[in-house]
């Protein structure tokens, strides 16, 4: 079973404390050695006992890494400043802008144009002028587009309607033809040397017919 969870707090009793201060002190000062070869850094590291006894490890002169710490340390506060200085003259200027910009747009709509002198506003005119003409254009491109887009629908719904007229044409053709073939006075007559077919009744029906045009061509 594994240890259990120490609570860190002041170790009451001497003798534990003093124990406790060696075996951590131990591990401290090798950590630090670590930390130092394997990603080759400057490490100082200092702990004073309650009796005022110090213990100290430096990969390199304790003195130099003391004053290279008091150097960045001071040029930290000064490029704070200077980056605090540099946000805040960034900041108005962005407020200026917004104004400027606020002001130009209440010019466009007409407002707050009292104060404009002659130039002022024939300038204002001009971008007026110029900013319709943008608009007008891209006004007219999209209609355009939408006109160019409704005749390329109304070619394709009318290529639907054709052939939906074509479809419905060869249908009916289709069921007339049907029809017809239905009906028995359609039907294929015999043969010539058919025993049904009477040669002298066609005879009869043809010299009929024969005199009735010959009594129509007498009434006229």
């Amino acid at each position: 079973m594994g240890r259990g969870k120490i609570e860190i707090k002041r170790i009451e009793n001497n003798t534990n404390r003093n124990v406790t201060f060696c075996k951590r002190r131990g591990g401290l000062l090798k950590k630090a050695f670590e930390l130092s070869v394997l990603c080759e850094v400057d490490v100082a590291l200092i702990v004073f006992n309650t009796r005022g006894k110090v213990y100290e490890y430096c990969n390199k002169d304790p003195q130099k890494i003391i004053e290279k710490y008091k150097r960045t340390t001071n040029n930290g506060g000064s490029d704070r400043s200077a980056f605090q200085e540099k946000l805040e003259a960034e900041e108005a200027n962005l407020r200026q802008q917004i104004e400027v910009l606020t002001i130009t747009n209440k010019h466009l709509v007409g407002e707050k144009i009292e104060n404009m002198n002659r130039k002022q506003l024939r300038l204002l005119e001009q971008k007026i002028d110029k900013a319709f003409s943008k608009v007008r254009k891209r006004k007219e491109e999209v209609m355009r587009y939408r006109i160019n887009l409704g005749k390329e629908k109304e070619d394709v719904i009318k290529q639907e309607n054709d052939n939906i007229r074509q479809w419905i044409m060869e249908k009916e053709c289709y069921q007339r033809t049907n029809m017809l073939l239905a009906q028995p006075e359609y039907d294929v007559l015999p043969a010539y040397g058919s025993q049904n077919f009477n040669h002298a009744n066609l005879i009869s029906a043809a010299n009929h017919f024969a005199s009735q045009e010959k009594t129509t061509l007498q009434l006229g």
